[in-house]
């Protein structure tokens, strides 16, 4: 990658993950609302893709549009949308679906012709269970019992977290791990990491190269990686440095940026020279008590650069079976 072009300049669309990336609970991520209007004046064409299937299109367009962001519904793909459009393909059609989860998914349900219910009975040939707030324990456990009675399963998601204004919450992935403890099946997924969303996102892109964000590994990486896709991967959300140097080979980023203004700086690289790897001004390698880091950590961008070579060390050492202890290294890193 030439390193005096934009990040943003080296793909052909980009999707942007939205809780943790774009905004926080009601409030925007800072500078993102700017950044999303400098790339939309670049000419880059974006989605905006969550696994949040709690909310219809037009409600997430009209929350950007609040924070100046240009945005329309079709802009938005929601893991409920993929999730729908994935039963479609593998239920007959008007089959009968028990929705464990918003108004919302059961609406996505209903457009891809197949009929949403809210009460289990004999005619449910299919189970689908999306965040919703308000969801309530005999919900759940409606979903359980049809399941058990041999109906298909589905989730729209499974992230542990989410992030809000006043913290990480609890996510659909706790929903489903109450679930868990009663039902011997995995739910198909439609979300991130698996494929249906993103490949639903590239189809509206009409894209060949494309870049997706994310501030989760377990979500975002690794379903930017599963669909093929190239990755950024952000600190504004769930995940933290710490989760980055640990981060297993399906889950590591292709790039990495404090948040989504990077994709209007050139892009972070790394490289080894045999002795260490090298980011900018600094240098990560192995000491005699674990990794080190060398160089001027004056600045947000000499850290980040910094966390990248060490990202970069820890990773070469964990895939050769010899793990580094890194603490000392992430303490240098945070002072």
């Amino acid at each position: 990658m030439n390193d005096s072009a934009l990040l943003c300049q080296s793909f052909d669309a980009i999707g942007f993950d939205l809780d943790g990336v774009i905004y926080r609970g009601p409030l925007p991520v800072p500078g993102a609302p700017e950044t999303l209007g400098e790339l939309s004046r670049f000419g880059v064409p974006v989605s905006y893709v969550t696994n949040n299937a709690a909310r219809p299109p037009q409600v997430v367009a009209d929350q950007l549009a609040s924070f100046g962001v240009a945005c329309s519904a079709a802009d938005v793909v929601t893991s409920a949308q993929a999730t729908a459009r994935l039963m479609a393909s593998e239920l007959p059609s008007g089959a009968e679906v028990l929705v464990v989860g918003s108004a919302a998914l059961s609406d996505e349900i209903a457009a891809v012709g197949l009929k949403p219910t809210d009460h289990r009975g004999p005619q449910t040939s299919a189970v689908v269970v999306g965040f919703d707030p308000a969801m309530t324990w005999e919900q759940m456990n409606q979903g359980c019992y049809a399941v058990q009675q041999g109906a298909a399963y589905y989730a729209c998601n499974s992230d542990m977290t989410r992030p809000t204004d006043g913290g990480l919450a609890i996510g659909m992935g706790g929903v489903l791990m109450a679930m868990g403890l009663v039902l011997n099946v995995a739910p198909v997924m439609g979300g991130k990491p698996a494929r249906p969303l993103l490949d639903e996102t590239r189809r509206r892109l009409h894209a060949e190269h494309p870049l997706f964000v994310g501030d989760r590994l377990d979500t975002d990486i690794e379903g930017a990686m599963v669909a093929g896709w190239a990755s950024l991967f952000v600190l504004s959300g769930g995940h933290g440095p710490a989760d980055l140097v640990a981060a297993l080979p399906q889950c590591r980023p292709d790039f990495l940026a404090s948040d989504i203004r990077g994709l209007l700086q050139p892009a972070r690289v790394a490289s080894f020279d045999g002795n260490g790897w090298h980011c900018g001004l600094i240098v990560a390698s192995v000491g005699q008590a674990g990794a080190v880091i060398a160089g001027p950590l004056d600045s947000d961008e000499q850290r980040l650069d910094g966390l990248w070579a060490l990202a970069n060390l820890a990773w070469q050492r964990a895939d050769q079976g010899a793990p580094i202890d890194v603490a000392s290294a992430m303490e240098s890193l945070t002072r």
